[in-house]
């Protein structure tokens, strides 16, 4: 949908009307037979039609295109009225910078920030509206530190409150004292497998290096009686030579 003609000041020519919706062209396309629309009079119009509303000319969304630039600037240029004039707000301002004024205006209807209120109020208003606003939260007085709303304070129970807290903070320490329990266990149980596998690994070692050892004195005593021998058949050609 277009802006409504009855917002603009003065003059606005014809061929800056949707030929759609009649009203002021709204992010303009146009079509190659140079007929404009609204975006979103034309994409509506062509779910249901292949053809120009105006002259029945076949058209389809691909060769739609944007407003020529002098028309573009002919309709940034024209002047029309805020949105909000019957709220009070006496702004005009062109068309190319209406949209930046209304999303500032002070005039302009937003609901109220506090979670749970459905008041809409103007801009202007609504630092009045969040001072009595009966949705609005604080700090409790008496310096429980409990947020509350005004709705609630002739139901707040500072020591009720502070009762229910201290039992969420006992709830979360043996909740938080478990789970370091349990870490440690598990971090227990990694370590004895790790030392486990570690003292069969140093067991197996230590029965290689016994087995090298018996192959060692093996050798040992081979090559002791190989020395006993060889001494007696240096001694035995010893005496052989003194017969000699």
């Amino acid at each position: 949908m277009g802006y409504d003609i009855e917002r603009f000041v003065g003059y606005v020519n014809e061929g800056l009307l949707c030929s759609i919706c009649r009203d002021v062209l709204e992010d303009p396309l146009q079509a190659p037979c140079e007929h404009a629309f609204c975006t979103a009079c034309i994409h509506g119009w062509l779910v249901h039609h292949s053809n120009c509303p105006e002259d029945r000319q076949m058209i389809d969304v691909s060769l739609l295109r944007p407003l020529y630039r002098y028309m573009k600037n002919d309709l940034n240029r024209l002047q029309l009225h805020c949105k909000n004039r019957e709220y009070g707000c006496g702004m005009v301002c062109s068309l190319e910078s209406i949209d930046r004024h209304e999303r500032e205006c002070e005039y302009s209807q937003i609901p109220c920030s506090n979670a749970g209120c459905t008041v809409q109020i103007e801009r202007r208003n609504l630092d009045g509206h969040l001072a009595v606003c009966e949705y609005r939260s604080r700090e409790c007085p008496n310096g429980c530190g409990y947020t509350i709303l005004s709705a609630e304070d002739t139901q707040h129970n500072c020591v009720a409150e502070l009762r229910t807290e201290l039992e969420l903070l006992r709830s979360e320490m043996i909740c938080r004292v478990e789970e370091a329990k349990h870490e440690m266990e598990s971090r227990l149980d990694s370590q004895r497998r790790h030392m486990v596998q570690k003292e069969s690994i140093l067991q197996n070692e230590i029965e290689e290096l016994k087995s090298q050892m018996s192959r060692m004195m093996s050798d040992v005593r081979s090559l002791m009686a190989a020395e006993r021998q060889h001494r007696q058949e240096l001694e035995q050609a010893e005496l052989e030579k003194r017969e000699l």
